[in-house]
C-alpha cells in the first residue's frame, strides 16, 4: 500500500516538473513574440555600457583589445558560459572594426577556433571592412593546457600591451594571473563569469564586472535581438514563478501541510 502511495506521489512530482517546464517554454515563446513588437528594457549594466569606451581608448592609443572566453569548451557543463563570451566577442569585434582597433582573441580549445573565426568575420562584414580582418594574427590558439594557456596570455599582455582586456566565460585559477597582469600594464578590464569562486578575484582587480547570470544576458543586452531578449525575459518570468512557489511551499511546510511533506518524501 505504502509502495503504491509513494509511486503515486513520485509520478505527481514528475508531472508537476513537466508542467513547469512546459509553462516556462510557453512563457519564452510568448515573450519572443512580444519582443518582436517592442523590445523590453534592461536594467543598466555598467560593464557592458563601458565597452564602446574601451574600444575607443584602444583606437586612440593605437593598441589592441585582448579578449578571452576562458577555459571553456563546447562539450562540458561550462559551454553556456563560453557561448555567452562568444556573443560579446561579435559585438566587440564589430565596434573595433568601425573604430579601426584590433581585437586579439586568445583560444584555449581548438574546436572553438572555427566558430570564433566566423563570428569575427561576420562582425567585420557588418562593419563594412571585411578586408581588414586578419585571422592569422587576431585569432590565436595558445594551448589546451591550463597554465600553458595562462602563461601565453600573460606573454601577449607583456609584449603587445593591450589598452583593454575583456574576459567573459569560465575561469579557474588563472583568473588572478590574468587580471593582475593586465592591471599592471594599465589595461581597462571587463570580466564576467558564472563560477562563483573566481568572482571575488575579478571584483578586486577589474574595472567592470558581470556577476553570474549577467553574462548570459550580455548578448541580448548588446544586440537587442528580439529572439534573445524574449528568451531572457521568458526565463526571468519562470524564475519569478519558481521563487513564489518556493516561498509558498516553505509557508505550507511550516503550517504542517501533508501535501508538501509527501512530495518531499517522494
Amino acid at each position: 500500500m505504502f509502495g503504491k502511495i509513494g509511486d503515486s506521489m513520485l509520478i505527481s512530482g514528475r508531472i508537476f516538473a513537466l508542467g513547469m517546464l512546459i509553462a516556462i517554454w510557453i512563457f519564452v515563446l510568448v515573450s519572443m513574440e512580444q519582443a518582436k513588437k517592442k523590445i523590453p528594457t534592461f536594467r543598466k549594466m555598467a560593464g557592458l555600457d563601458a565597452i564602446p569606451e574601451m574600444v575607443g581608448r584602444a583606437a586612440e592609443m593605437n593598441k589592441p583589445i585582448h579578449f578571452t572566453t576562458g577555459l571553456g569548451d563546447l562539450t562540458s557543463t561550462v559551454a553556456p558560459q563560453l557561448v555567452a563570451g562568444l556573443s560579446v566577442l561579435g559585438y566587440v569585434s564589430e565596434l573595433a572594426a568601425k573604430a579601426g582597433a584590433k581585437v586579439i582573441y586568445s583560444v584555449y580549445q581548438a574546436q572553438v577556433m572555427p566558430i570564433a573565426t566566423e563570428i569575427m568575420k561576420d562582425a567585420y562584414v557588418r562593419a563594412g571592412k571585411p578586408e581588414e580582418f586578419d585571422v592569422e594574427t587576431q585569432i590565436r590558439y595558445l594551448s589546451g593546457e591550463q597554465f600553458a594557456y595562462a602563461s601565453a596570455v600573460q606573454g601577449i599582455a607583456e609584449r603587445e600591451r593591450p589598452a583593454a582586456n575583456i574576459m567573459i566565460g569560465p575561469f579557474y585559477a588563472e583568473s588572478m594571473l590574468f587580471s593582475e597582469t593586465f592591471f599592471r600594464i594599465g589595461a581597462i578590464q571587463l570580466a564576467g563569469t558564472a563560477r562563483g569562486y573566481q568572482i571575488p578575484f575579478f571584483a578586486v582587480v577589474c574595472d567592470y564586472l558581470l556577476i553570474a547570470e549577467e553574462i548570459y544576458a550580455a548578448g541580448a543586452y548588446l544586440s537587442k535581438d528580439p529572439i534573445q531578449v524574449g528568451s531572457i525575459r521568458g526565463q526571468d518570468v519562470g524564475k519569478m514563478i519558481a521563487i513564489i512557489l518556493i516561498v509558498l511551499g516553505v509557508i505550507a511546510l511550516a503550517a504542517g501541510s501533508k501535501i508538501v511533506l509527501d512530495l518531499l518524501k517522494a
